[in-house]
């Protein structure tokens, strides 16, 4: 009964972009290309839903994401380059070959077999490289976060957080000498090499580097906020207060955060 109800409803949806797409102007106007950074648009609304557990939004940027799904085959169905249906039995047809541990005989036990597999179907499928499936346009700390989960899956990784976090180290060293040539393009690239180690040591603690980061950024948001509503509160603005005085109601802020 539930099948049939999440049928009917994407039978709408599918329906209801047949009728924008010759009713709407702007429907009508639509390509790939003048969607595509809506869709990224989008997907960031969902990230940040995600982040913040918001569940309401959640359902609501999933349905735009779903939207842009059935934008993009009925442009590609209107080109005669692809139909809604080939793309949806395509990754059905994908799904059923990458996991034979579900629809075939073959043997796994956890989690890692089941990855490590998955990335040796893939290169038997015709991939090149192991790293071949990530997207150049992620953002870098993403990027660094699949380039090294695809590395994991042949076997180059490291044993233990404490290997990790002795390279974090060696890098951390390799900055600071770098700082003393006075070369920018050496200390960019050791800086470059501390953010990936560490990023590498967020997945040994088990923690979403990217994640983190954005939660930090929204924290440092709020504080700043406060920080601006209490300085004018008492009639003076951060412009003119010294950093002593706006490192004093920042800490103010922090207790009131738990002293986080």
């Amino acid at each position: 009964m539930q099948q049939t109800k999440v049928a009917e409803a994407f039978l709408q949806l599918v329906q209801i972009m047949d009728e924008l797409r010759e009713k709407c102007p702007w429907d009508r106007k639509q390509t790939i290309q003048t969607l595509r950074t809506l869709t990224i648009e989008e997907t960031y609304e969902l990230a940040d839903a995600i982040t913040e557990s918001d569940w309401k939004g959640i359902k609501e940027e999933i349905g735009d994401i779903l939207l842009h799904i059935v934008f993009y085959a009925k442009i590609g169905a209107e080109q005669n380059q692809f139909t809604l249906e080939q793309a949806i039995q395509g990754v059905c047809d994908k799904l059923v070959s990458r996991h034979p541990h579900i629809y075939s005989d073959v043997m796994v036990n956890t989690e890692e077999d089941v990855s490590t597999n998955w990335e040796k179907l893939k290169l038997q499928e015709g991939k090149r490289s192991v790293l071949g499936g990530v997207p150049n346009a992620l953002p870098a700390v993403v990027k660094a976060i699949r380039l090294q989960e695809k590395a994991k899956q042949v076997g180059f990784e490291w044993d233990n957080r404490e290997q990790v976090w002795e390279k974090v180290e060696e890098e951390i060293r390799e900055m600071k000498e770098a700082i003393l040539t006075h070369d920018p393009q050496k200390i960019e690239d050791e800086f470059g090499d501390v953010l990936f180690s560490f990023i590498n040591y967020a997945r040994f603690l088990q923690i979403d580097a990217e994640n983190a980061l954005e939660k930090t950024n929204k924290k440092f948001i709020d504080r700043f906020s406060k920080m601006e509503q209490l300085a004018f509160g008492e009639g003076k603005p951060l412009s003119e207060m010294t950093l002593g005085e706006m490192d004093a109601i920042w800490n103010s802020i922090k207790k009131q955060n738990s002293g986080s």
